[in-house]
């Protein structure tokens, strides 16, 4: 900043103080008396912006010459009578353009039937976080295809043996036990924004979108990291189904550092997520299906294929961090038995 300012002095003609040869002072303004008033350029300017009258002042420099710190020390002292008016200050910036009022909107519907719904309490809140979210965290995205034959194969054979006990295992199982022990493979990426500064977290507390009437909440499964999978699953059954009832304590939907959405079970292929501060990232999951891909070996087979993208918070992790972090996930669920290791 003192090499901006001092490049800005120096173009304005005015950089510097330093006392001038005696045969060439440099005039600023006549006196009410008629005599000459001597001063830098740099000091007439900081008196104009200031309002100062120069023959107020008394110069410390050569031949009685006002300099910028003659200006600066007196500009408080000055008397009122010599001060010329000081501009009005200028009006504070309007603030960002929110879009049309209600009643604008409105006003372009009056010849329409429509319904009016009023928002409550939680799609407000909604509204206001993600608003937030989106205009304040720097949000850049990764994308990967995964490979879901060897997981699926997986599932099967341990909901079998799960049978007798009642527990039945769903993809979004799968997925939150990969999300939890990537983060603990690239723990950097752990790690939630607290404004100044970046908290790494040591538990893989994973939080997950589940969608209510009119809203969704987040729960959040705490050392995700350390429990089976089918420990995992009743948890998540018994918090979803707390959730759409509205019975969620907040504490078991505040906090974490990563989050899911999954939207797989609605068809969609993929989509992009909005990061929920203050969380470093979220994966947004997409809908398994069969298409051609190329093996290993050079032959075209065809594979069952989901689409997944994480959104991150650029504040907190760089892209090859990320890359890192969604790689890891990707190794967990196409080679799933090493999730149990």
């Amino acid at each position: 900043a003192a090499a901006a300012d001092a490049g800005a002095a120096a173009a304005s003609g005015g950089g510097s103080d330093a006392p001038a040869a005696p045969a060439t002072p440099a005039p600023a303004a006549a006196a009410a008396d008629g005599s000459r008033i001597f001063a830098s350029p740099l000091a007439r300017r900081i008196a104009a912006d200031k309002g100062l009258d120069l023959s107020a002042l008394s110069g410390s420099g050569p031949r009685g010459r006002i300099v910028k710190a003659d200006v600066e020390n007196a500009s408080a002292a000055a008397p009122q009578a010599a001060a010329k008016p000081v501009a009005a200050a200028p009006a504070p910036a309007a603030a960002a353009p929110a879009g049309p009022s209600a009643d604008m909107v409105a006003k372009m519907y009056e010849t329409r039937s429509f319904e009016e719904v009023k928002l409550d309490g939680m799609r407000k809140t909604i509204a206001a976080r993600l608003t937030e979210a989106k205009q304040t965290v720097p949000h850049f995205y990764l994308r990967r295809d995964i490979q879901l034959d060897a997981l699926l194969k997986f599932r099967a054979q341990l909901n079998k043996q799960l049978e007798t006990r009642g527990v039945k295992l769903s993809v979004n199982d799968f997925i939150i036990k990969a999300v939890a022990l990537a983060l603990q493979a690239v723990p950097d990426a752990n790690a939630v924004w607290a404004g100044d500064r970046v908290l790494k977290m040591k538990a893989s507390d994973v939080a997950v979108a589940v969608a209510i009437e009119g809203g969704l909440f987040t729960p959040v499964l705490q050392d995700s990291e350390l429990k089976s999978l089918s420990a995992l699953s009743a948890e998540m059954k018994d918090l979803a189904a707390r959730a759409r009832d509205r019975k969620l304590a907040p504490h078991e939907y505040q906090g974490g550092s990563f989050a899911i959405s999954n939207l797989g079970m609605f068809g969609i292929d993929n989509f992009d997520a909005i990061v929920n501060p203050p969380h470093a990232g979220i994966l947004a999951v997409g809908a398994g299906s069969k298409k051609p891909v190329v093996g290993a070996d050079g032959e075209l087979k065809v594979a069952t294929v989901m689409s997944v993208t994480m959104s991150v918070d650029h504040r907190v992790i760089d892209g090859a961090l990320g890359a890192q972090l969604l790689q890891a996930i990707v190794e967990n669920l196409e080679n799933p038995m090493v999730m149990l290791a």
